[in-house]
């Protein structure tokens, strides 16, 4: 028997689908590629955007087309928040949510064996527990992605995301430790936590996300923690404080800002301001030396007039982010924004992008060009197109060398020469350095 998976959206996810992917390994199924013929196909959806559902429809109908006695399921955060839609979906012979992913296995077996539809979406509840799950490798060999946190209680006026997901709920340390110690002997060097709303990691527990940096760094064989995308308002100074005391965490931090105008955020229901924005992140460059720090830009919100998003471009540059991704806003049914007056035309979202994704390469450039000339723990993970081999320093800037002997999985200092679009080239010095991430006039 054969199964295969197509994910899409976000780390968390991609976490989610590893999961599954081993609980389909156990059942005894061979793994396989989506393109190939299979068995059972698992689409593992995303909410986020209109888009992802057309996205996820268009798979269905694909897979099913292509492979019409496989037994096709859907799960993941699309049906969670539109079960009724989902239901109606001819394609799919499995259907299931963002909850009990345990079962889906054996709800796919049932399928198979008596060829009825199974639809088991089962609602989000106040009190729910952290859904266990331990990953156990991943297709990356050196870097692990490890779920802490799920459900968010935000409810920011662009986002179905609470939702689809359900209240904040966390992983318990000792999970988390064993799931790190387990990763550790599997060979991985970096471990990525990841959460819906990763800042909220803990508020079921009495603890905060300081309280799993400070144990995942405590790992042995864990050599570097890096986190995923983090609310800004919920970083106290203190929690700043304590996390630079952490050698292993990487001082890269992707801090959620989606426009620098406080109008726009107000209609947003962001729970900050650009102040405040700019407080932590100048807090972080602070305590770490050589921060990074990257973002979402969200342009075309309703109500946003030109002057608005002057003030949010104008921000984005003073800011001065290392990396962002701009997008434009788009509608999203079942949200207080779609029904929002002032939707901007698309024409004039997509102007902002261009003129927004252009001041942040910019300020991009600017911070690769400040790493030439830097001394740079790199880890290595991968051979490029022409050769040359990529890896990343803690802040998370690629660097490519070019070497004869295999790099992949290792840590090793590099000097970084020069800097061409969006990563940098370096050299590995012929002579081991006693220091790392220095600038070589101070060495």
């Amino acid at each position: 028997m054969k199964a295969a998976f197509y994910t899409l959206g976000c780390k968390v996810n991609q976490y989610e689908a590893q999961i599954l992917e081993q609980l389909f390994s156990a059942a005894g199924y061979e793994i396989v590629p989506h393109t190939e013929p299979a068995d059972v196909y698992v689409i593992n959806s995303c909410t986020v955007t209109a888009t992802g559902d057309q996205k996820t429809r268009r798979m269905l109908r694909h897979l099913k087309s292509q492979n019409p006695d496989a037994v096709v399921a859907l799960t993941g955060c699309y049906p969670q928040a539109f079960p009724h839609a989902a239901d109606r979906l001819p394609e799919a012979d499995v259907v299931t949510g963002a909850r009990g992913r345990e079962r889906l296995a054996a709800l796919v077996e049932r399928a198979r064996a008596t060829g009825e539809r199974i639809v088991d979406i089962r609602p989000h509840e106040r009190g729910e527990s952290f859904e266990p799950m331990r990953a156990e490798q991943f297709s990356e060999r050196t870097r692990a992605f490890v779920k802490i946190e799920d459900g968010c209680e935000r409810y920011c006026a662009y986002c179905i995301i609470p939702t689809a997901r359900g209240p904040v709920r966390s992983k318990k340390p000792d999970e988390l430790r064993a799931e790190l110690e387990g990763l550790a002997k599997a060979g991985y060097r970096e471990a990525v936590l990841v959460g819906i709303n990763l800042s909220c990691y803990g508020k079921d527990l009495g603890l905060r996300l300081i309280d799993a940096v400070e144990l995942a760094c405590s790992v042995e064989g864990i050599e570097r923690v890096r986190l995923g995308s983090l609310e800004p308002e919920l970083l106290t100074d203190g929690d700043i404080e304590r996390m630079s005391r952490q050698p292993k965490l990487c001082p890269q931090f992707h801090l959620s800002l989606q426009s620098g105008c406080d109008a726009t955020l107000k209609r947003m229901n962001r729970h900050y301001d650009a102040a405040e924005y700019a407080r932590i992140a100048g807090s972080l460059r602070r305590h770490f030396d050589n921060c990074a720090v990257t973002t979402d830009i969200m342009v075309g919100f309703p109500g946003e007039d030109e002057a608005e998003f002057a003030q949010s471009l104008a921000f984005a540059e003073e800011i001065a982010l290392a990396k962002a991704h701009v997008f434009a806003y788009s509608r999203r049914p079942g949200t207080r924004a779609a029904d929002m007056p002032g939707q901007v035309p698309r024409a004039v979202k997509e102007a902002r992008s261009a003129r927004m994704i252009e001041t942040t390469l910019r300020t991009r450039a600017a911070f690769l060009a400040a790493q030439v000339g830097s001394r740079q723990p790199v880890l290595f993970e991968s051979r490029t197109a022409d050769g040359m081999q990529e890896g990343y320093t803690p802040n998370y800037t690629p660097v490519r060398v070019r070497a004869d002997e295999p790099l992949a999985g290792s840590i090793r200092e590099v000097r970084i020469v020069s800097a061409h679009g969006d990563w940098c080239e370096g050299e590995l010095p012929s002579q081991p350095s006693t220091a790392v991430n220095q600038k070589e006039g101070a060495l």
